[in-house]
């Protein structure tokens, strides 16, 4: 039999500091062809409402025994705000409620596994990813996190970076109201550390010796002259790190490929919307919703230091990292930036193996009989 597992069953068996660790090992993977991944591709098609898209998102990746393809169905938008926000919304069939599976096969014979509900894996993997990053470009005696963001993403984030260094204090910001005093009132219970809400990015950003950004803001959320000698950076998004950041990184560091290296065409773009590669249908008028490419260098745009294309394809990855092919961090006044970006794929089929066999072990999830999933017809 498969198993159908949700977000509650894998909330009780996925620890961060595990899936940390098989992560690490699935990156290393890389280095001798001991894995393998397909970066994120998305498809958009016009949805009913004008001012939003139907997007379906997929990425795949093998390592160890495990093959995994994580797909999402959302309905998008790009709303703005009077003060000035731009952020990505989604949902599926209405707001609050989402499609995101990852389907979990066999390397050895093919034979499909289970079906996973992504919101708290995918959570954790993106939280362990920057925890990664941390552990191996952030100063050792790192014990201050400034913290910009207080949703689920920032939450795995704060408690990756906990399980990898010495974190005392995390001061977080969210422009939202009340979020960030709910964050900060969990997050020291459940982490036994001080959480605390300051009143703006700048605030959270000074003297910290962590600084990450975990939004889905279309804009950037802080100040590149705010960062100071010594801090290691990480991110959630493309976007919402601000152009200038480039020029005060001394040590850049990607986790791994994240967009495909193809010709750019009308209907395949690169970076619109959240969206590293995507194939796009519609009207030219319809496709004017989706936010164009930045078209400024840099993070957003065809900088020969951050993109995935051309000459930005061969800045250091993490496998070049654990090699020594290049260099990490050689000293405390050093800025370093991790890109957490790339390897999607492999996240999952590492993480959601192992989810899958602490689910088996423990006797939970729901049976399907694999037979409906079989035929006896050659495709």
């Amino acid at each position: 039999v498969m198993k159908l597992i949700n977000n509650d069953e894998v909330s009780q068996v996925l620890k961060m500091a595990d899936c940390i660790r098989v992560q690490e090992e699935a990156f290393r993977g890389l280095v001798e062809y001991g894995a393998v991944h397909r970066p994120r591709v998305d498809l958009y098609y016009p949805a009913e409402d004008t001012d939003s898209y139907f997007r379906w998102g997929s990425m795949e990746g093998a390592s160890s025994r495990y093959f995994a393809i994580r797909m999402k169905s959302d309905i998008v938008s790009w709303p703005r705000t009077d003060d000035g926000g731009w952020t990505e919304e989604k949902h599926c069939i209405e707001p609050g409620t989402y499609c995101g599976l990852i389907f979990l096969l066999s390397t050895k014979n093919g034979e499909p596994l289970a079906l996973i509900n992504d919101g708290i894996l995918q959570h954790f993997r993106v939280g362990g990813g920057a925890g990664i990053g941390a552990k191996y470009l952030s100063r050792e005696d790192s014990e201050v996190i400034g913290l910009i963001g207080s949703g689920g993403m920032a939450r795995t984030f704060l408690e990756a970076f906990c399980c990898v260094r010495p974190i005392k204090e995390c001061r977080v910001y969210s422009p939202t109201m009340g979020h960030k005093e709910v964050f900060a009132e969990e997050m020291s219970a459940r982490l036994g550390i001080d959480v605390i809400p300051v009143s703006g990015p700048r605030e959270a950003i000074a003297g910290a010796d962590i600084v990450s950004s975990a939004t889905d803001s279309m804009i950037p959320v802080y100040d590149a002259a705010w960062l100071e000698p010594g801090q290691h950076v990480t991110n959630l998004g493309r976007r919402e790190m601000p152009e200038e950041a480039i020029s005060r990184f001394d040590v850049v560091v990607r986790q791994g490929v994240a967009g495909l290296q193809m010709k750019q065409t009308d209907i395949f773009q690169a970076e619109r919307g959240h969206s590293p590669a995507a194939f796009i249908g519609g009207t030219l008028e319809q496709q004017h919703v989706i936010p164009e490419k930045n078209p400024s260098p840099g993070f957003g745009g065809d900088s020969p230091d951050f993109t995935d294309r051309g000459r930005g394809g061969d800045k250091p990855e993490f496998k070049d990292l654990v090699t020594g092919k290049c260099e990490g961090r050689t000293s405390r006044h050093q800025i370093t930036f991790y890109r957490n970006v790339g390897n999607q794929g492999l996240q999952f089929s590492s993480v959601g193996g192992l989810v899958y066999e602490k689910i088996v072990a423990s006797g939970m999830g729901r049976d399907i009989p694999t037979e409906w999933l079989l035929q006896d017809i050659r495709d």
